[in-house]
């Protein structure tokens, strides 16, 4: 999928504010946890500390030695640390064997790790220092050795949960990608199949009122008034068919009458020419029908299973007295048949159309080639003449668009114009290439078409 598509971008939003969400809840959790763990143990040495100052307000440091090993011996007050010291720094009382590192007395809450009396491993705890009346040092605690755990236990689970989190990001965003995709997807199958002569296909509407149904919406509008318009066009065609040839052909009547009762030579060759110019302008208006139907789409249903390799044999054979006349030759280069569904009629026109193009303005023998890869086929034919220019292909290929050679032959400009107008309406694709020396025209259809 291409970097700037408009699908990934929407998929990695959808990704990174899935996990920034993820993230900032996670670590929002953790942080309230933690806080909340602090304030608690900092508020059950703030109420100990001021239990034990009462204590010493009410009967000084004896009575506050007497108060702290009390608690201390008989656990009166669990997962507690309690030690009071002299101003000299002696230990008095308390559960401590010594004054941890760097509190002083200003002090107000840390959190330290220490060995309490009676234990083997040192244990976290949250204590505060107080200075009393009398210059003692008193420090008062909590353990929270349990709650540390139970932190570390939650970060690594909201490791894993970001982790869980990011992988459900990845999901969220590939899913909303395909959804993306799929709705539009459909709306270009719609559109593909469309163009190539399926004029009843619609996209599905889901009445769901969003973006792409809005979207399916107006696609089948434009659809339904594309099938309109081509319906006229196909009345009006058959009506220009019919308006034109009619009088076109009377004309033919009445110049070949005409051919026969004249007897001066200048009359006689004045009535061939309009004649020869009659039948032009005649096979003219019938090139052009022919190649607006078939951009119209009209003939598909006309299409047969054909092997092209006998297709190709039976040009080589109508056409090779053509070319012998002009000391040419006619080779086909199909060592294997090839069968595809085509219209008989228009594609053997428009091979036609290639090797009497070949004729007139190429040179040497021209070759007919059959090539068959997976999913396509390429018919092509090519010449030993001077080619034509690449800068000049595009004008070749248009409609009416002559070459100063064939202005020069009296071309129509229609003969390419319906070769490709019969490529498209199989599926398929004309390519102009320099067939080194000459000009090689190739006609790709798809096997499924």
């Amino acid at each position: 999928m291409n970097a700037r598509s408009t699908t990934l971008r929407i998929a990695a939003l959808v990704f990174v504010l899935q996990l920034a969400a993820a993230t900032v809840l996670l670590l929002g959790v953790g942080a309230i946890v933690r806080q909340q763990s602090a304030a608690d143990a900092a508020a059950t040495a703030d109420v100990l500390r001021d239990d034990l100052v009462a204590s010493y307000a009410r009967g000084g440091q004896r009575t506050l030695i007497d108060t702290v090993a009390l608690r201390s011996s008989r656990r009166i007050t669990p997962n507690t640390v309690m030690l009071l010291i002299d101003r000299r720094g002696r230990t008095l009382a308390g559960n401590l064997d010594n004054w941890p590192a760097g509190l002083t007395d200003e002090t107000r809450s840390a959190e330290v790790r220490q060995v309490r009396r009676g234990h083997a491993q040192p244990e976290a705890m949250r204590v505060r220092v107080s200075r009393l009346a009398g210059g003692e040092r008193l420090l008062t605690g909590v353990i929270v050795e349990e709650d540390r755990r139970l932190l570390h236990q939650l970060e690594a689970a909201t490791l894993v949960a970001l982790a869980l989190a990011a992988l459900f990001a990845v999901l969220a965003a590939a899913l909303t990608a395909r959804m993306i995709a799929g709705r539009l997807g459909r709306t270009v199958a719609t559109l593909r199949a469309v163009r190539d002569g399926d004029f009843v296909r619609r996209v599905e509407q889901h009445r769901s009122g969003d973006a792409f149904d809005e979207l399916a919406g107006e696609v089948n509008a434009t659809l339904n008034r594309v099938e309109a318009l081509l319906g006229e066009l196909t009345l009006a065609t058959d009506a220009l068919a019919h308006d034109l040839k009619s009088p076109l052909t009377r004309l033919r009547s009445a110049l070949e009458r005409a051919a026969i009762e004249v007897r001066e030579p200048a009359a006689q060759e004045a009535v061939d020419r309009a004649v020869a110019e009659g039948e032009r302008l005649l096979a003219m208006v019938e090139t052009a029908l022919r190649i607006t139907r078939a951009e119209a789409g009209i003939g598909r249903d006309a299409f047969t299973p054909t092997d092209l390799a006998d297709e190709l044999a039976q040009i080589a054979e109508i056409y090779g007295p053509l070319a012998e006349d002009h000391d040419r030759a006619i080779v086909v280069d199909a060592p294997n048949p090839a069968v595809v569904p085509v219209h008989h009629e228009l594609f053997g026109q428009a091979l036609g159309n290639l090797v009497d193009n070949a004729l007139k303005y190429g040179a040497g023998t021209i070759t007919l080639s059959l090539t068959a890869a997976p999913r396509v086929v390429t018919v092509s034919v090519a010449d030993e003449g001077t080619g034509i220019p690449a800068d000049r292909q595009a004008e070749a290929l248009r409609r009416y668009g002559r070459l100063d050679e064939a202005r020069s032959a009296g071309g129509s400009g229609l003969g390419l114009s319906l070769v490709a107008a019969v490529a498209r309406l199989h599926g398929g694709t004309i390519h102009l290439a320099d067939a080194a020396p000459g000009l090689r025209v190739e006609i790709a259809l798809p096997t499924t078409a």
